[in-house]
């Protein structure tokens, strides 16, 4: 089980939507979680895989 910083970063962290397959189309998945190298990184929906890594959760505003 991963452990993250809070339970909104646990939430969308793991967040599997059932409409679509690929996060980079999915509008509700906004992090995308590495869990080889534990990094976390902010979608960017712009139509394509563009990805912004993040070092601290939006959320709770700890250092991930």
């Amino acid at each position: 089980m991963d452990k993250h910083c809070c339970e909104d970063m646990k939430y969308h962290a793991n967040f599997n939507c059932n409409i679509h397959e690929d996060p980079f189309e999915c509008p509700d998945k906004l992090i995308l979680f590495d869990k080889r190298d534990n990094e976390y990184g902010l979608i960017i929906h712009d139509g394509g895989t563009s990805v912004i890594e993040i070092l601290f959760c939006p959320w709770c505003g700890k250092k991930l």
